[in-house]
């Protein structure tokens, strides 16, 4: 991304605004459905809002323009505070990556109605991989999450004894061709569906 940064810093800009606004919204979307689902932690730590500087983490900003991996500050909530935890947890891990593919989808709207620009582009594909990327079943991806939360209980204890390895996994999906052959060819696949739907 740095290439990006001095070969055309106008494109880097709006790269990273574009960025900042997605995972604003994904840990959001986390922050109030464990808000609604009766869990005030979120709330208590001021990330039930839409402003960035309460779910941008520093670091994972700072290795995504370095890197280009980076994070976004994790929602936290109590197990305990919730009515239905192995459900709800589902729900809640869900909603990040649901709300990029909302986001994706009233974009490329938008986007068949004035025409594609740049940022309209830009957010349709980041939010598209963002969302199909964070539904990895890999920890500490919401998709791992996902898993447990579908999993009967006796094989959830099972999957999440592999969290341990996680990082590890992740690390070298990142930073081998998996990604390029796993998340690229699915993110093609909902786009082209999305645009059928249009």
């Amino acid at each position: 991304m740095l290439d990006i940064l001095f070969s055309n810093p106008l494109s880097f800009f709006i790269l990273i605004s574009c960025l900042i606004f997605s995972i604003t919204i994904h840990e959001f979307a986390h922050a109030w459905a464990a808000y609604k689902l009766g869990d005030s932690t979120p709330k208590y730590q001021g990330r039930v809002t839409l402003n960035p500087l309460s779910h941008i983490d520093p670091i994972g900003l700072l290795l995504l323009v370095l890197a280009g991996f980076g994070w976004g500050r994790p929602v936290e909530y109590d197990l305990y505070s919730l009515k239905h935890p192995k459900r709800d947890v589902l729900l809640i891990s869900l909603a990040g990556p649901l709300s990029n593919f909302i986001i994706a989808f009233c974009f490329l709207i938008i986007g068949k109605f004035i025409g594609f620009n740049t940022v309209i582009s830009q957010l349709v594909t980041l939010n598209l991989v963002l969302g199909v990327f964070n539904l990895l079943p890999i920890h500490p991806l919401d998709g791992f999450k996902v898993v447990t939360g579908l999993l009967p209980y006796n094989l959830a204890y099972r999957w999440q004894d592999l969290e341990n390895y996680g990082i590890y996994i992740l690390l070298v999906f990142i930073f081998t061709d998996a990604f390029k052959y796993t998340v690229l060819p699915i993110v093609s696949v909902i786009l082209s569906f999305m645009n059928f739907l249009i």
